[in-house]
């Protein structure tokens, strides 16, 4: 059994994204991680995602990330994370920040955003605690956490789900900005690398992204998972 589940999100244009992420997670990781993607149309076949289409959604994951314990069947604990990351660090490394009054570890960024639009044009939506739930720890059998149910979830708002307000503040506890990395937004470290760098506003597998910090490192895992990969 794995010591670790990890759920990424996965969205059809990013394809390559979630094949990067997936990839150096696992290589850099010395515990045993069982990676799975959280596709959304598979729950909709499964009939247990049922939103309408937010126009406001920059991805096929904006919501279906909070399936993620229930996908784990609300025991242990689940790492859900974006498809956008490149790691560099070790996942094993989450273990510590296990605690059971918690019903989610995540990085309590304080973040704004630049710019209007990212990646592929979709609009860059402003609000508190933005980027927390892009990297969540979740403790799935705590109390708050197991309230995240289909029903919940499909019924909500955005700002109720990605404001964490599900759990009490007490309940939310903190992993270093190292592991959420935002590009180009966070300090690039004077030594060695970010654990998990976060292409928040668009990554090497768009054109016009091409010069974002460590993008070079990014480009040679996608050719060598696809060695006929193009920026779109």
């Amino acid at each position: 059994m794995a010591e670790l589940s990890v759920y990424i999100g996965w969205d059809s244009r990013e394809n390559i994204a979630y094949e990067v992420a997936k990839e150096t997670l696992l290589e850099n990781a010395s515990i045993d991680v069982d990676v799975h993607p959280i596709k959304l149309q598979d729950l909709i076949d499964r009939g247990v995602y049922t939103r309408e289409v937010d126009p406001l959604a920059s991805t096929e994951f904006t919501y279906s990330r909070f399936f993620t314990p229930w996908l784990a069947d609300y025991k242990g604990w689940a790492l859900f994370c974006d498809c956008d990351f490149l790691f560099f660090g070790d996942i094993a490394e989450l273990i510590q920040f296990k605690d059971e009054t918690k019903a989610v570890c995540c990085v309590p960024h304080d973040y704004v955003p630049k710019e209007g639009v990212k990646m592929d044009g979709k609009v860059q939506t402003t609000y508190p605690r933005k980027n927390w739930s892009s990297f969540m720890l979740f403790n799935c059998a705590h109390p708050s956490t197991r309230a995240l149910t289909p029903e919940l979830v499909n019924r909500e708002t955005g700002a109720y789900l990605h404001r964490l307000q599900w759990a009490a503040d007490s309940e939310i506890g903190q992993i270093p900005e190292e592991w959420n990395w935002l590009e180009g937004w966070n300090t690039k470290p004077s030594v060695g690398f970010p654990k998990g760098v976060h292409y928040t506003n668009g990554g090497p597998w768009f054109h016009n992204w091409q010069d974002v910090e460590y993008a070079q490192i990014w480009r040679d895992k996608a050719l060598a998972i696809d060695p006929q990969f193009m920026p779109v």
